[in-house]
C-alpha cells in the first residue's frame, strides 16, 4: 500500500485499521502491557467549534543595539487558532483545561457558551534538546 488505498476520489475515508483494547483504557489500572498510542478525537457529529489563543514571546531575543525595538517585536506572539469541542462540554469562565497533549488552557473571561476562548497557559511541547556526549 502506498498509504492512499483507503481514500476514495473525493478524500472521503472508507476504511479504517486499528483495534480497540479496554483492558489499556487509561485510568483503569491495568499495567500488563503499554500501548503504542492512543487516539483522541472529538466525534464529528456533536461538536462545537472554539477559538484557541497560542502566545509566546512578545520581544524576540536579540540583544543587537543597532535594531529598532520595532524589529525585535515576535509576529507570532500571538496565533489565533480555531478547533472543536465536545457539544457537551460546560465552559466556565477562568476555569482550567487540558486538551489532547498540547497544553494548559484557562477560559477566557469573554468565552461564552456559544463561542468558548481559551488561552494557552502551559505548552506540554518542548524544543529541549538535550547535549550529547
Amino acid at each position: 500500500m502506498n498509504g492512499r488505498e483507503w481514500l476514495v476520489p473525493t478524500g472521503e475515508v472508507i476504511e479504517l485499521r486499528c483495534s480497540y483494547d479496554p483492558e489499556t483504557k487509561s485510568g483503569s489500572g491495568f499495567t500488563g502491557r503499554k500501548p503504542n498510542g492512543n487516539i483522541h478525537y472529538v466525534d464529528g457529529t456533536v461538536n462545537k467549534m472554539a477559538e484557541f489563543r497560542l502566545f509566546e514571546d512578545l520581544i524576540l531575543d536579540n540583544d543587537d543595539k543597532e535594531i529598532p525595538f520595532s524589529e525585535k517585536l515576535n509576529p507570532n506572539s500571538l496565533v489565533i487558532k480555531k478547533g472543536f469541542i465536545e457539544e457537551s462540554m460546560n465552559v466556565l469562565p477562568g476555569e482550567r483545561y487540558q486538551f489532547t497533549r498540547n497544553g494548559y488552557y484557562v477560559s477566557d473571561e469573554d468565552s461564552t457558551e456559544e463561542a468558548p476562548i481559551f488561552n494557552r497557559i502551559v505548552s506540554l511541547k518542548s524544543s529541549f534538546k538535550p547535549k550529547t556526549k
